[in-house]
């Protein structure tokens, strides 16, 4: 699993000219899977994400978590996240996750955010064409993919 984790001072997803997802302060998470992703993957990405001191103290500096901030979280899929650009120039997705597969995963990863942030989780809808709009607060982009733990 790969996530894409931006900092926000907004964001918000927009689904057909309807607005799906909206929040203030807080994260905006792209999540990207592939078919050997595991239940073990997705309670480790969901406590990185959930315990990540990313947003500044009282001293400007980054040291609280997003439950430390009451802040709100966007979790959007992303397939393209696992693009393979190796050869040639046209990316292939090869790695990336059937639905069969993705969408469970995602419908799970969703779940236990919400259980460890103790509250709702905003997302978009799993293969709509989306429109994410995000005032990125930093900017503050962090990528984590499970498979490659630093």
């Amino acid at each position: 699993m790969k996530a894409v984790i931006q900092r926000v001072s907004e964001a918000s997803v927009t689904i057909e000219g309807i607005k799906a997802a909206d929040i203030q302060k807080g994260l905006l998470v792209l999540a990207g899977f592939e078919e050997s992703d595991t239940n073990d993957d997705l309670d480790w990405m969901t406590s990185k994400i959930a315990n990540l001191r990313i947003f500044d103290d009282e001293n400007h500096v980054m040291n609280l978590s997003l439950k430390d901030v009451k802040g709100g979280i966007i979790i959007v899929s992303q397939f393209t996240l696992q693009a393979s650009t190796k050869k040639g120039n046209r990316p292939s997705y090869l790695k990336a996750a059937k639905p069969e597969i993705s969408i469970p995963l995602y419908e799970s990863f969703i779940l236990k955010m919400e259980t460890g942030l103790g509250k709702k989780v905003q997302t978009g809808t799993f293969g709509a064409d989306m429109k994410v709009a995000l005032l990125n607060d930093g900017p503050v982009t962090i990528i984590i993919d499970t498979k490659n733990k630093e």
